[in-house]
């Protein structure tokens, strides 16, 4: 069973947490590429279930040719689809951004309502998508927890809660003010790049001596290290009784 420290952690451990990945990482931003909120929301949409670099490359394409509400809903539903269709969930997700244009032409005057109310009213936007735009345009200090954050949050023992909004108000309640408009970003990079799912690696980690994790995924990492028998070196059986030894 992984070692845990209580919740909640203690404050000073907290607090020199952020301030190391704040020395490595001092402006940390979204890997998704964008120009304006529009394209902002549409990419961070996009991204569910899919790769910041397979959006980057479908969205490359799409945002030359539609960045604006009124491009985008011009385009239906067909006209889209082929440019993200190396997407997971490319045709719900295609649909989903043509609606979300529409409500903003007819709504919002073409413009992305940035509150969490509207922001999340729009199909394809839910909290988590809602958190990322309002964090990254400086809106809102907001901590949006993927599978990266939900990981790197109970190894570090930041949270221990078994749901995503519930991880996010333990992170709101832990994370220093000061850190808490970087917070978003720090965690999910460290945990695509560092504190990786399989093998995190501990031996490049800044924080990795504040993890109560650690002794833990050290030892999995060895156990997986550890070499097997090898069948080559299996003795050979013994010849039948009778038989000519070769």
């Amino acid at each position: 069973m992984a070692r845990r420290l209580k919740w909640p952690p203690d404050p000073d451990r907290v607090e020199e947490i952020f301030a190391r990945l704040a020395r490595v990482m001092p402006e940390p931003k979204t890997e998704l590429n964008f120009t304006n909120p529009f394209t902002l929301v549409s990419a961070v949409a996009l991204s569910a279930q899919a790769t910041d670099v397979g959006v980057n490359k479908a969205t490359a394409k799409l945002f030359a040719v539609a960045d604006t509400p009124q491009k985008m809903a011009a385009l239906g539903v067909e006209g889209l689809t082929p440019y993200i269709a190396s997407i997971g969930l490319y045709r719900n997700k295609a649909k989903n951004l043509i609606a979300m244009s529409q409500i903003l032409i007819e709504r919002h005057r073409g413009e992305v309502p940035l509150n969490r109310e509207d922001l999340q009213a729009l199909p394809g936007v839910g909290r988590k998508t809602a958190s990322v735009v309002l964090n990254e345009l400086g809106i809102e200090p907001a901590i949006a927890v993927d599978t990266h954050v939900f990981r790197v949050s109970h190894r570090l023992a930041l949270a221990n809660a078994n749901t995503p909004d519930k991880v996010e108000a333990q992170l709101h309640d832990v994370v220093p003010e000061h850190w808490l408009p970087k917070a978003h970003h720090w965690l999910i990079l460290h945990g695509r790049y560092t504190c990786v799912a399989r093998r995190p690696k501990c031996e490049a980690c800044v924080i990795s001596d504040l993890c109560p994790a650690r002794p833990d995924l050290m030892a999995e990492a060895a156990a997986v290290q550890r070499p097997t028998r090898s069948t080559t070196a299996r003795a050979k059986p013994a010849p039948r009784s009778g038989s000519k030894p070769r």
